[in-house]
């Protein structure tokens, strides 16, 4: 098994990371069902930009002899996020979506280059994103196209259950909204 290391930046700090990773986020999310080409990579480095000013923003890095082979990242989401009005197939209590910055955080990537995928890689960026928290739960959202298939099947060996359909912007592919109860 490959010598990996794990690094973990938190707020600003994971800003000055995008350079280590942005390599492998191209070469992940050039493959189906994404199929992201130079616009799209441009568009990811300015979100990335905005979510890593988010509150709670966290990064873990994985890297083989400095090569970064995996990343994850995420933050808490706000009492005012749209996240949960996104869901297209089901209208979820009020006291279920009612965020207070603390409540619920949000995995927003989670990717690891071909080459080093089911080793354990993965398993350990989620562990080492969410072991901490101090949330009631965790969400994230996969594609559901058969290409994302072993990522569902991770998610839900994980821990996490199917809540709705999330369309999360005008133009934006469908997405398996899923949660992970942390209490």
């Amino acid at each position: 098994m490959p010598d990996i290391t794990y690094e973990h930046f938190d707020g600003q700090d994971s800003a000055a990371q995008l350079d280590r990773f942005l390599t492998a986020y191209e070469e992940v999310y050039a493959d189906a069902p994404y199929n992201e080409g130079p616009s799209d990579v441009a568009e990811f480095i300015d979100h990335y930009a905005v979510h890593a000013r988010r509150v709670g923003m966290r990064l873990v890095l994985a890297a083989e002899n400095q090569e970064v082979v995996g990343f994850t990242y995420g933050y808490y989401l706000a009492p005012d996020t749209r996240w949960w009005h996104n869901l297209q197939d089901v209208v979820l209590p009020d006291d279920y979506t009612h965020e207070d910055g603390r409540r619920t955080f949000v995995v927003i990537e989670l990717a690891v280059r071909k080459a080093w995928r089911r080793g354990g890689v993965a398993a350990a960026l989620h562990a080492q994103l969410i072991g901490d928290l101090d949330a009631e739960r965790v969400t994230l959202t996969v594609r559901p196209e058969a290409e994302a298939e072993a990522a569902r099947s991770a998610y839900e060996a994980w821990g996490y259950r199917k809540v709705g359909v999330s369309l999360p912007w005008v133009g934006a592919p469908l997405y398996d909204c899923m949660v992970r109860d942390l209490s």
